[in-house]
């Protein structure tokens, strides 16, 4: 009789990337509580395009993740 594959080794590699995702997701959220290290006062264009590019790189995996923007069926 055959043995029987599992999927332990996919499984492993699965929890592995949502651990790192997860972990990037904290780093992010606890620079964001930190205002991305900008003090009000210095706040400049720079800052703003620095942050519409963050913004544009996460829309890109919230619309594959959810299957919007461009990734729409």
């Amino acid at each position: 009789m055959p043995r029987r594959q599992t999927n332990d080794q996919a499984l492993n590699a699965f929890i592995k990337r949502k651990a790192e995702i997860d972990a990037a997701l904290a780093r992010l959220q606890t620079l964001s509580g930190d205002h991305f290290d900008v003090h009000p006062d210095e706040v400049h264009w720079g800052h703003v395009g620095t942050l519409a590019h963050y913004a544009e790189l996460l829309t890109r995996i919230t619309d594959s993740a959810f299957r919007e923007g461009e990734h729409a069926e």
